[in-house]
């Protein structure tokens, strides 16, 4: 195992060592965006040494699949294989297979991709519980490994089952992308040292994937890392988009429709707008969709302080995928040096400020930290009113509900220097503290924190902020 490699991921580290060190049998179950690095991590761990290893192929017939089986097989065996008339009679040969190696040693067996697996009317699934309830979880030092990018399929076929594989299952990791403390330990592996805030903007335009941050290079800036992935002639990122839903959701381009309309609208959309703007019937169908992208870590559901269920909003969480729409999609044929020169566009300075609120959702846990509330329970959530004849309406960003009987009120800005509070703004923030006083009549105490780049510059009007929260703050690791 190259540890180096494996930056980032020490606790999934630990969890397969300790499933590695465990006598009876074992189902892992991998899965994660795409691009996440699940197939990368377990071939490192297991340094590409499996008794049995299987990759299912995007958009195969059963037919197919099964061929490769039998091919992989006769590797092992070093003998011919027939290919399997199913599955059923599939599994019962690495059965057999299995049996044949010593009782006593470790064997590991991975099958990657396994949603490709479950083709239509293929039925690989009733096969594999089979296989798992009569002889696999009965198998001593057997660790059978499942992984998939469909988290969808993962999570309501194998780690949420219901039929014969309900709670069989031994270990679930879910690989979440790196965050900005495991970026910048990763660029650094690979001899890219860069400023916090160069690193900051590259994870709103790749978020944490080790898949899109191994293609940046040491010898160029970030603004050409940037036009060399996306911009120049035949670029690696550049039609990834298409590539990214269709091998992960049937029916993609549904949703693609659905992630299409939450980019228009950066504090995200109700499930009844969703269903308007992207066309789509507001039905049980649309339930489903929705749940997968929330499991595949594209969307997440923010709650309203104080809201009712039906108030909830959905918005769209992946880094690359903003990026894709707002850059890339409607602008085919832009300048190969376009990002180098988009340095103080208004365009560029407007996503700034949009995806910083994203990346310091993603960050709450470091936040919390800085604040010294660590410890404490507390709800995160945002809130807004709309305005009468009597008010203007007011939106909170981030709003940290603690039970200690505080609430912080976070207001997020980007900027290039340290945050300058003038009088205009110093009269927004107080009348956006009274409307919310009104609004919710809260009697818990309210702590005003600003979340900026570079913290705010002390001057007359400061003095409303009570805590702040820098960009280097949320380079922290969790706890």
């Amino acid at each position: 195992m190259s540890i180096e490699a494996l930056t980032g991921r020490e606790e999934e580290i630990r969890r397969l060592t300790q499933c590695m060190n465990e006598t009876n049998a074992q189902l892992v179950v991998l899965y994660g965006r795409r691009r996440v690095g699940k197939t990368f991590l377990v071939n490192e761990f297991f340094d590409g040494r499996f008794d049995f290893l299987l990759t299912g192929v995007y958009n195969e017939k059963k037919e197919v699949q099964l061929r490769h089986f039998a091919e992989e097989l006769a590797s092992h065996l070093r003998a011919e294989v027939p290919i399997p008339r199913d599955w059923s009679e599939a599994f019962h040969l690495l059965e057999e297979y299995l049996s044949s190696l010593p009782a006593e040693e470790k064997k590991v067996v991975f099958f990657d991709e396994m949603p490709w697996l479950d083709t239509k009317m293929s039925d690989f699934l009733p096969a594999f519980e089979y296989f798992w309830n009569h002889y696999g979880a009965l198998t001593h030092h057997l660790v059978f490994i499942v992984c998939g990018s469909a988290s969808a399929w993962m999570t309501k076929n194998i780690d949420k089952n219901k039929g014969g594989l309900f709670h069989r299952k031994t270990c679930s990791l879910f690989l979440e992308p790196f965050s900005l403390h495991q970026t910048e330990q990763y660029l650094l592996s690979r001899g890219i040292s860069w400023s916090r805030y160069d690193i900051a903007e590259c994870y709103m335009i790749l978020g944490g994937i080790p898949y899109y941050l191994s293609l940046l290079t040491s010898e160029k800036s970030l603004h050409d890392n940037i036009d060399n992935l996306f911009f120049r002639k035949r670029a690696e990122l550049w039609d990834e988009f298409a590539q990214l839903y269709r091998t992960i959701f049937s029916s993609h381009e549904s949703y693609i429709r659905i992630v299409e309309a939450l980019s228009s609208r950066r504090h995200g959309l109700q499930r009844n707008e969703i269903a308007a703007k992207a066309r789509i019937a507001d039905n049980g169908k649309l339930s489903e969709m929705l749940e997968n992208l929330v499991n595949s870590d594209f969307v997440r559901i923010e709650a309203i302080f104080q809201g009712r269920k039906s108030e909830l909003r959905y918005q769209l969480r992946d880094y690359y995928t903003w990026f894709y729409f707002k850059f890339i999609k409607d602008y085919p044929g832009r300048d190969e040096h376009f990002w180098r020169n988009s340095y103080q566009s208004p365009a560029k300075i407007a996503w700034c400020g949009l995806t910083f609120e994203q990346l310091c959702k993603d960050h709450i846990p470091q936040i919390k930290q800085k604040l010294g509330i660590a410890g404490v329970l507390s709800e995160s959530s945002s809130w807004q009113t709309h305005g009468d004849e009597e008010s203007d309406g007011a939106q909170v960003d981030l709003l940290i509900d603690r039970k200690d009987h505080v609430i912080n009120l976070c207001e997020i800005k980007y900027s290039l220097n340290q945050f300058v509070i003038d009088k205009d703004y110093d009269l927004e923030l107080r009348n956006k503290i009274g409307a919310f006083l009104r609004a919710t009549k809260t009697t818990k105490n309210i702590q005003n924190t600003m979340i900026t780049t570079y913290g705010v510059k002390q001057n007359k009007y400061s003095s409303l902020i009570n805590t702040q929260v820098t960009l280097d703050d949320l380079f922290s690791p969790s706890l």
